[in-house]
């Protein structure tokens, strides 16, 4: 091998390999963080009126209604969502919900981007260097009819998870290329890049992300096991109250429109930017106005959303039987029913915070009666407790501790091999942020 000229700056610490980290997926299950708690019940053309159009959660009139939070956020959540959850089950009841298999291996480790690797997936690779991902031009790349090349075509749906993806294949592909400089040899290369990859945007999970979304002291506390209720052994289970309400809380951060581009137009994310197609160039996107000092606001978090996602395409929901199926709240709503949360207001007595009154929750002048749906109260609480600039009590604990508990769980993640771990990747400003994850900093 080449003697290096300098360390290697991007060298993370190997699992041993006794260790099972594999990259093709491993899958696991759902489970109840409360499980004594009961269902929640309620009428349901009375639920499924809340979230359709002329509900509660319908915010059609908010094209003004903006918050402090940069605009790319809840984005960057449906990304991590999209790495650690598949549930491909339908969105009516179940028997038995903890039957329900999770498509995604519980870890933060990117599966969606790397597949089952070089080997198993040799179509998200660059035949012509293997060690790195194929890239398409400003677009991931696609086949010859248009279709996304991805390890889940969920990353196509639209346009901000799509370039999220492309963002991050350039990630991987500029640590192959720094490794190469400081002389590892390319049998190594691949996997050392993989991994520096994966640390990268776990520390953007913990110390950008998780900050913004639920406050610094929370992340802090929980950061450590003891001061969590979810301390999972062996493969994780997923709750459900994480995966079908708290960490659906995006939808309600979701602008009426978005400039993508300095000088460029202005567009909703449906149907302006729906995915499954190549992305024009006028829809490629400068994250800096996502991201960072200059990033455009994302919505106040209050349990609206906005016309978009009131009236979601038919190339999103197909035909429905449904009419109310159409509004995103509608289908978050019916999914939380289905798995049979229980209340927000029972979450919060269990976990020892003051539930909202039923003035603060808002429900009883649209016709519902009894406490709140657990996905629409973490977006309420929001509203209610932090202005609608951060998650509560209930939805940040669920959010914080599901997130950092998956990490301590993962025998291959930065906080168990190296918790004090640094972002080797050069950053713009006086620390590492989620802006130099996609964007060459050097």
């Amino acid at each position: 091998m080449p003697v290096a000229a300098h360390p290697v700056r991007d060298h993370c610490l190997a699992p041993d390999r006794s260790i099972d980290s594999p990259i093709a997926p491993v899958g696991g299950r759902y489970g109840r963080a409360f499980g004594d708690l009961p269902a929640l019940e309620g009428d349901q053309a009375a639920l499924l009126a809340l979230g359709a159009a002329g509900g509660v959660c319908d915010g059609s009139d908010a094209t003004d209604d903006d918050g402090t939070a940069a605009a790319g956020w809840p984005f960057f959540g449906q990304f991590i969502a999209h790495d650690i959850t598949a549930d491909r089950s339908p969105i009516g009841p179940h028997a038995d919900a903890t039957t329900i298999a999770n498509f995604r291996s519980p870890r933060a480790n990117l599966e969606c981007l790397y597949g089952a690797g070089p080997a198993g997936a040799p179509f998200l690779y660059d035949a012509r260097d293997p060690a790195k991902l194929l890239a398409g031009d400003g677009d991931v790349p696609r086949n010859a009819q248009g279709t996304a090349l991805l390890g889940d075509p969920r990353n196509d749906v639209h346009v901000f998870i799509s370039q999220l993806h492309h963002g991050l294949i350039g990630a991987h592909n500029r640590l192959v290329d720094r490794l190469r400089e400081d002389g590892v040899d390319d049998i190594e290369c691949f996997d050392a890049a993989r991994r520096a990859t994966m640390w990268h945007y776990q520390w953007v999970i913990v110390e950008d992300f998780l900050p913004a979304l639920v406050g610094s002291a929370l992340v802090e506390e929980v950061k450590d096991p003891a001061r969590r209720r979810y301390r999972p052994e062996g493969t994780p289970i997923i709750p459900f109250e994480f995966a079908d309400a708290a960490f659906r809380y995006g939808h309600g951060q979701i602008r009426h429109r978005y400039c993508l581009q300095d000088g460029g137009g202005e567009y909703t994310v449906f149907p302006d930017l729906v995915g499954l197609h190549p992305v024009a160039p006028e829809h490629r996107i400068d994250w800096r106005l996502l991201f960072g000092p200059d990033a455009q606001p994302a919505k106040r978090m209050d349990g609206r959303l906005v016309a978009s996602l009131i009236a979601l395409p038919l190339a999103i929901t197909g035909d429905v039987d449904v009419d109310a199926y159409h509004s995103l709240a509608a289908r978050d709503l019916q999914r939380g029913a289905a798995i049979g949360l229980p209340s927000g207001e029972a979450v919060a007595r269990a976990i020892g915070a003051e539930p909202l009154t039923s003035e603060q929750a808002g429900l009883d002048a649209f016709g519902w009666e009894g406490e709140t749906p657990l996905w629409l109260y973490v977006l309420r609480e929001a509203d209610v407790h932090s202005g609608g600039e951060r998650l509560g009590e209930v939805g940040g604990r669920l959010v914080a501790e599901v997130l950092l508990g998956l990490l301590d769980a993962d025998p291959e993640s930065y906080r168990v091999l190296d918790p004090g771990w640094e972002p080797t990747l050069p950053a713009a400003g006086e620390r590492f942020t989620v802006l130099d994850l996609l964007i060459d900093a050097s």
